[in-house]
């Protein structure tokens, strides 16, 4: 028998095809499109010897026409693409979303089952719905089962005469960028959470015990979060230049007990990264000059520095018994991870070689490491919820706590540093002027010289105050506003001249947002300069306090007691 010649024809009835080929039809094998998407689907799929396509749609045809002739490079693109009617049904998809779907022929399947019918994550969560209702594009992402997500972007297809009711849809797979932006949420989640105890915890534990504490969590995070099961841990003698065993876990004895220093010679691996504070990553033991033998049978490892303030403090080496174990993406995620054992480290106070002389100076020496890093987060922190309040909530929320957590930092290291200092190295305390009127006061001190802002966490905190500052005008109206559902700032201080605002310019803008005549500021300025006048108009306008650089301690804690008299209460 032979087969029929096979004929396409496109066309909105069978009356057109009886019209076109008459008593003849019965000799060919007519298959009927009712639109040129629909004929693309089938021209995807089976092979015709001729194809008829109505005037009607001629423009449409020709449209398709160009698609096909893009089809062979369609089909070998990385990425998925699909023709999708508005009923979400498939009439075209290339190689690429036949393999992710494990199916050779997906004509006529839901685009969303074809994919194993994926969570759409958003952010718009009716994508293709979107598209054809509004004749734009839309984006969204979809999670799969099995730990897959794709980027759906869905182009509507012009059609004259009325609205679009198909979609031309590009899918890329994004499962590796996804997953590394969730490992790195995790890693930092999890170096938060490294020494995350509260002060009444810290306190009634000993130093022994937090340092087992951290060791176990940072054992636990790198092997179940990192997947690494080899563990070093050295930490660095600043006086000595030796690297001291903190954590060895997987490694030989020997190796765990031999003696390095921080040099880039004859220390192996370890020495060099301490010496250089470069990471190092070794793909060969048994072609790298420098690798010192750990852990047994080790055919590669990766040693990232420990570092505080661009100080080295130590190293952190994994191995693997593989060679070329590690990559890229391994040594970046074990520099994030090690940023925050340097600082839980550093909270914990378990690099110091030796003893501090009082829990004051212990506890100062800590304010002035991270003061102003910390203020730089409540700075950062109220800039974007600034940005971000009456637009999303849920972004406002998040950034609340990050600003709770900052302020709470300060009174954990407080009671840390407390706590971790011996006792038997307490010497008898120096004579101390109390301040009760100072004790818990909010104190904001506005000034653009970082030296200004460390001394005044120094000097005020010393006496009970709870000290932030900003280096502008602008960053401490945010933080004044911000803080006026907690109480407000009991006390702000200003430089005359901030780089944004004069001292009068300020105050106006405190008066403004806090709602009142009276604010509770000092302006600050050397002796004799008041450009444009600012403290005569400041004080016209009711400015309470001003201080004439450079003030003594007593006039400074004089002042603030008296703006706090006019203002409030003792707090006790």
């Amino acid at each position: 028998m032979v087969d029929k010649p096979k004929i396409l024809f496109v066309c909105d009835s069978r009356e057109t095809v009886d019209r076109v080929l008459g008593s003849s039809a019965d000799n060919y094998d007519v298959v009927l499109a009712s639109n040129p998407m629909r004929g693309l689907a089938h021209l995807s799929r089976e092979d015709f010897d001729g194809v008829y396509v109505s005037k009607d749609y001629l423009k449409q045809a020709f449209d398709v026409g160009r698609f096909l002739q893009n089809e062979q490079i369609l089909d070998g693109m990385p990425d998925g693409v699909v023709l999708l009617d508005s009923e979400n049904s498939i009439l075209w998809a290339n190689g690429q979303v036949r393999l992710w779907s494990g199916q050779e022929n997906l004509l006529g399947a839901n685009f969303y089952s074809a994919l194993g019918s994926p969570e759409i994550l958003g952010p718009d969560f009716c994508p293709f719905h979107t598209a054809l209702a509004t004749g734009t594009a839309s984006s969204s992402t979809l999670r799969a089962d099995d730990h897959r997500y794709f980027h759906v972007h869905a182009a509507p297809v012009r059609e004259d005469g009325g609205p679009p009711r198909h979609l031309i849809v590009t899918v890329r797979d994004v499962s590796l960028e996804m997953l590394q932006q969730q490992k790195l949420a995790a890693i930092h989640q999890a170096g938060m959470e490294l020494a995350d105890l509260t002060p009444d915890e810290l306190f009634q534990m000993s130093v022994r015990e937090r340092i087992e504490l951290l060791k176990s969590n940072i054992l636990h995070y790198t092997k179940d979060l990192l997947n690494f099961e080899v563990v070093e841990i050295r930490l660095l003698d600043a006086k000595t230049g030796r690297l001291e065993p903190l954590l060895a876990v997987g490694m030989e004895e020997e190796a765990a007990n031999r003696v390095l220093f921080a040099q880039p010679q004859n220390n192996g691996v370890t020495g060099f990264v301490a010496a250089t504070g470069k990471s190092y990553l070794c793909e060969d033991t048994t072609e790298d000059p420098l690798y010192l033998s750990g852990a047994l049978g080790a055919k590669s490892s990766l040693t990232v520095p420990l570092a505080l303030h661009d100080d080295v403090i130590g190293t952190f080496n994994v191995e693997s018994p593989e060679p070329r174990a590690f990559s890229e993406s391994d040594l970046q995620f074990l520099e994030i991870f090690t940023r925050d054992v340097a600082v839980a480290l550093n909270t914990l106070e378990l690099l110091v070689a030796e003893k501090a002389s009082t829990a004051a100076e212990s506890v100062e020496q800590i304010h002035a490491a991270v003061a102003l890093p910390v203020d730089e987060i409540l700075g950062e922190a109220v800039n974007l919820m600034e940005r971000y309040i009456g637009h999303e909530p849920e972004v406002v929320e998040r950034l609340q706590r990050i600003l709770r957590h900052a302020r709470d930092i300060k009174q954990v290291i407080q009671s840390v540093g407390q706590k971790m200092t011996p006792v038997q190295a307490h010497p008898q305390p120096l004579p101390f002027e109390r301040r009760p009127a100072l004790v818990n006061r909010r104190v904001l001190l506005v000034d653009e010289d970082n030296t200004v802002r460390s001394a005044g966490h120094a000097l005020l905190e010393r006496y009970g105050c709870v000290v932030e500052t900003a280096p502008n005008g602008a960053q401490a109206v945010f933080m004044v506003r911000n803080m006026l559902p907690e109480g407000g700032y009991d006390v702000v201080i200003a430089d005359i001249r901030l780089p944004d605002f004069s001292g009068y310019d300020f105050m106006l803008k405190l008066r403004e947002i806090m709602n009142t005549d009276t604010v509770p500021l000092i302006l600050m300025t050397g002796f004799g300069y008041d450009p444009g006048h600012s403290i005569v108009k400041s004080r016209q306008a009711g400015l309470q306090a001003v201080l004439y650089k450079p003030f003594r301690l007593d006039q400074l804690l004089d002042t603030v007691e008296q703006v706090i008299g006019v203002s409030g209460s003792v707090q006790t």
